[in-house]
């Protein structure tokens, strides 16, 4: 089994040659119906999977086809990996879509429309600023030990 250092290693070179291979040399039109980058890569510890997460921007259609289009080819980017990375044995590829970029962006919006309505409601970001004005509370943290 692999050292974690040489694990990340190879994980690393496989998402440099991988990305490499995305942008020039994958002729299938479908890869190209998305704009597709490489995310991450997740190598095992014999070296001996390596699962592609991938980050494709477009509509739900463009994405099918360009996960189609990458799982096609599969068997190319192995033989390829296996001639620029010189590995004794060469990882089986699994292509994965990587949704984090699309979970960040809603969750992004999501608190902008947060923001929006608490601005036209006319509330504050800042939690204390609605407490300001009871008399009951304390004012700062030495009137309670008084």
């Amino acid at each position: 089994m692999a050292n974690n250092r040489r694990v990340e290693r190879v994980a690393s070179l496989i998402k440099r040659e991988i990305s490499q291979m995305v942008m020039l040399d994958i002729k299938d039109d479908r890869v190209g119906a998305g704009m597709v980058s490489v995310t991450d890569v997740d190598v095992s510890g014999d070296l001996q999977h390596a699962k592609v997460f991938v980050s494709i921007y477009g509509t739900d259609e463009a994405k099918a086809e360009t996960m189609e289009g990458l799982k096609a080819a599969t068997g190319f980017v192995r033989s390829e990996l296996g001639q620029r990375l010189r590995l004794r044995r060469t990882p089986e590829i699994i292509f994965r879509e990587d949704l984090g970029v699309e979970r960040g962006t809603r969750v992004l919006s999501l608190i902008n429309q947060l923001s929006q309505e608490r601005a036209e409601k006319g509330l504050s970001d800042e939690p204390d600023a609605e407490l300001d004005g009871d008399p009951n509370l304390p004012t700062s943290p030495t009137e309670e030990e008084e």
